[in-house]
């Protein structure tokens, strides 16, 4: 299994929407007790087993938009094929403090995803978790929306989504049943 946190590298994206993904690997790593301490296809990665099964964390240390040359990478060397996936993201098209879960899809508007996909040859049978991080934004550039630190009751929103994921996973990773983690993601809702 290789559980896969999108993001951009460098601290002056730290606190971003688009850093959610990076958040959730990096909370679920605390919780497994694990600390990324490797760099290796293209991506910053911590290595445990759970339940006797080898689970990989990963933070692709390319820009958002190259993921998928991590991705593939990462595939290739722990040889893992795309349903062993689950890539972790933030979506602007789903409200902020919605998450959706799916065991395969399209890319969407994400250009991370995109990326993953053109570079597994148009393959979409990976698992994907969708963290919302829409809301209005007025006639602010969606480019500066997604790389603008997280504030205020948006924050609230963000922690609590990336922690329900986060312990959402953990229990994946022990009982693997995803279809009980999308029952559970997509029902979720902040008040």
């Amino acid at each position: 299994m290789i559980i896969i946190g999108l993001g951009n590298k460098g601290l002056s994206y730290k606190n971003t929407y688009h850093n959610m993904g990076f958040d959730v690997v990096s909370k679920l790593a605390k919780e497994l007790g694990v600390r990324f301490s490797h760099t290796e296809c293209k991506a910053k990665t911590a290595v445990t087993n759970v339940n006797g099964k080898r689970v990989v964390l990963a933070k692709p240390e390319t820009y958002m938009n190259l993921s998928g040359e991590s991705v593939r990478e990462l595939m290739g060397k722990y040889k893992e094929t795309a349903d062993g996936i689950i890539v972790i993201y933030d979506d602007i098209d789903i409200a902020i403090g919605t998450i959706r879960a799916r065991n395969a899809g399209s890319a969407g508007t994400h250009n991370g995803m995109r990326n993953i996909v053109e570079c597994l040859n148009g393959n979409t049978a990976f698992k994907r978790i969708r963290i919302g991080t829409g809301f209005d934004h007025g006639n602010v550039p969606l480019y500066n929306v997604v790389l603008s630190k997280v504030k205020g009751e948006n924050k609230t929103l963000v922690d609590a989504s990336t922690d329900f994921v986060a312990n959402e996973l953990l229990s994946f990773l022990k009982d693997g049943d995803f279809d009980k983690l999308m029952r559970n993601v997509n029902g979720f809702k902040t008040e």
